[in-house]
Parts: structure tokens; sequence; C-alpha cells
């Protein structure tokens, strides 16, 4: 794979995750993804980064675009400050919150991407990794 880009941006503040979304936004059209699959990775992103500043201690978002022989994909990390998941399959179930939310960030990013990884631990705070390919 070859990096074709990059960025990041720190998520402080609720209006952050406004720039979290055009950031997103501008980055997935890059690479080709169409209308409902750039929908797909800015509402993902946008779930994402609202979980990493209401419930991670603010953190932030990478991302990067990515080349393969047969695909081009968008890679998002979110990292947060956080005091982790207890138990990351039970956070990615539907309906599932700590918070007195509705419990669709996580299982509703997993759904809206291609691959998802989430690792998390009460030190260091939560990692999630998402990609959205496109054939080419």
């Amino acid at each position: 794979m070859n990096l074709l880009d990059e960025g990041s941006v720190a998520i402080v503040e609720e209006t952050d995750i406004v720039t979290v979304r055009q950031t997103v936004r501008e980055a997935a059209g890059q690479i080709g993804l169409g209308v409902t699959d750039v929908t797909r990775v800015v509402t993902a992103a946008s779930e994402l980064a609202r979980n990493v500043f209401k419930y991670g201690n603010g953190g932030s978002m990478t991302w990067k675009l990515l080349e393969s022989e047969f695909a081009k994909g968008i890679e998002l990390t979110f990292q947060d400050k956080g005091p982790g998941i207890p138990d990351i399959e039970q956070a990615l179930q539907d309906g599932f919150s700590t918070g007195g939310g509705l419990g669709m960030g996580l299982p509703g990013a997993k759904k809206l991407m291609d691959e998802m990884s989430v690792d998390s631990s009460p030190q260091i705070g939560t990692r999630v990794v998402v990609r959205k390919w496109r054939s080419i």
C-alpha cells in the first residue's frame, strides 16, 4: 500500500466534531467514493468523534488515504484519553450504552465501514480504527 495523504484533527471541543466531518468528507471524496459511501464514512466518523469527545476525555482523529493494486481506501483512527471500555464485545452490541445514549456509536460505525478494530485499556484509553474501500 502506498500512502497518498494523511492528517489529524484534535477532538477537544464539541465543535471539533464538525471539523472531523468536514475533513473526512473531503478525504473520502479524494479516493472517488460515491455519495452514499461518503455519507457512510462521514456518519461513522461523526459517531466515533462524538464518543471521543463525550466519553473519552478528548483525543484525536487521524486519517490516511490508502491505495493497493486493487483498491483505494480511507483509514480513520480515533484515539481518546478516557477510562477505556471494560467489555468491547458488549460495547459493540446494538443498544448498549454506559452513558445513557442510544448505544449506536460503535455498532453503527462498524456497520457503516468495511473494517473496524477496537483496542481499549484503562491506562491508555480507547483506539478505534475503521476503513472503507473502493475497488479500482
